[in-house]
């Protein structure tokens, strides 16, 4: 059962089952290497209507955030423990590391960390927990002198999207990965 954080108001008991009997489909579908996540065809093989899985998901976004709600979740306590580190530099340099790495991991987490707008209140409210932490973690790391002045943590997000995509349009080799998160890291040094 999803924790009611999770899916907003109290569902009924056999609403709570319908949903995560869709999410469990769809991500049966996602480890059998289909991404596709066609809303119609989740609601056959989860032996629900295709308004029981409207309902509950909208539109493939929804059912996206729902999927990456977890991973999100991860994602939120990394940038805090980051923020808490002794060395914001290496904990920044931790943070963009670890979120890039997810987001080539997963391409529907991808897409809701680069999404502007939030189908679930509960994708709004990590999101804004993570932009939080990352704010900390770059005021710290511009008290030491180590990043512009100019840059925001929505624009960190933005920054690792495009090199996620940068990434993807190319053979995915690992060490283009560095090659790219080391153009970032440079340019997020003050100007000399």
């Amino acid at each position: 059962m999803t924790p009611k954080a999770e899916q907003g108001p109290m569902l009924r008991a056999d609403a709570a089952r319908n949903r995560a009997r869709v999410l469990q489909v769809a991500r049966e579908q996602l480890a059998a290497g289909d991404d596709s996540l066609q809303l119609n065809a989740i609601a056959r093989l989860a032996g629900v209507g295709v308004g029981t899985v409207y309902r509950h998901f909208p539109n493939q976004h929804a059912l996206r955030e729902a999927l990456s709600a977890e991973r999100f979740g991860e994602l939120v306590g990394e940038a805090q423990a980051a923020a808490d580190t002794e060395d914001a530099l290496a904990g920044l340099h931790r943070l963009l590391r670890f979120t890039l790495a997810r987001a080539l991991e997963d391409t529907g987490f991808a897409a809701v960390l680069e999404s502007s707008a939030d189908t679930e209140a509960h994708t709004s409210q990590l999101k804004a927990e993570l932009d939080r932490a990352v704010a900390h973690l770059l005021d710290r790391a511009r008290l030491l002198g180590a990043i512009r002045r100019d840059v925001e943590a929505d624009d960190l997000r933005r920054l690792l999207c495009g090199i996620e995509h940068a990434v993807r349009a190319g053979d995915s080799d690992p060490a283009r990965t560095e090659v790219y998160l080391g153009v970032l890291l440079e340019g997020l040094r003050p100007p000399r």
